[in-house]
């Protein structure tokens, strides 16, 4: 009876196939439930944290990078930008950052930063929510004689020194925020989450 008999080669075959489409089944069907672990795109937009390499940033640089669907700004500010901070106090609306919700209490000094030559602000003038341009140069420009360097606003020419403090008599009513953020290490930034035991 040739019916009856096994074929030792054919059940491997059909063994193997089973334990193939076996294993690819559950590969489809894990993928899904792995990628739901991460943050969708729109608690990402909503304010995950974000973390930026900044072993590259030289004197004078900027990096741009999105958090919570605005741009934030790190740069590295030089010996002679951070001493013409100083002298800017008498120009200034906010000089002291006194207001609790453009600066938070681990960036409440004169540079409104945590390292003094690193800055982490938000790009968006407090006037009416348009972007500035960053003009870092110490020279004077056609909209500010004694320029010391800053961020200019085409908008409605909103000013703000290297520390985003706002100049007085112009539109936008207060300094640029400092968002929440700290130092991982030397060279990377965690966007998004404050210091440890800060306030």
């Amino acid at each position: 009876m040739a019916n009856d008999e096994v074929n030792p080669g054919r059940r491997r075959f059909l063994t193997t196939t089973t334990a193939v489409v076996g294993a690819v089944g559950v590969g489809f069907a894990a993928v899904p439930f792995v990628t739901s672990w991460k943050p969708s795109a729109r608690a990402q937009v909503a304010g995950a944290p974000v973390e930026v390499d900044i072993s590259k940033l030289e004197p004078g640089m900027r990096i741009i990078q999105q958090w919570r669907g605005k741009p934030v700004w790190i740069f590295k500010r030089t010996p002679e930008q951070l001493s013409a901070l100083q002298a800017l106090d008498g120009r200034l609306r906010d000089p002291k950052s006194d207001n609790a919700d453009q600066t938070p209490g681990f960036a409440k000094n004169e540079g409104r930063s945590i390292k003094p030559e690193i800055a982490v602000l938000v790009g968006i003038c407090t006037h009416l929510g348009c972007s500035p341009l960053y003009v870092p140069e110490l020279v004077p420009q056609a909209y500010d004689a004694e320029w010391k360097g800053g961020f200019y606003c085409p908008c409605h020419q909103s000013r703000f020194d290297l520390a985003g403090r706002v100049f007085q008599g112009v539109p936008a009513p207060s300094n640029l925020e400092v968002p929440p953020y700290h130092f991982i290490d030397d060279n990377h930034i965690m966007v998004g989450v404050a210091p440890e035991g800060a306030a």
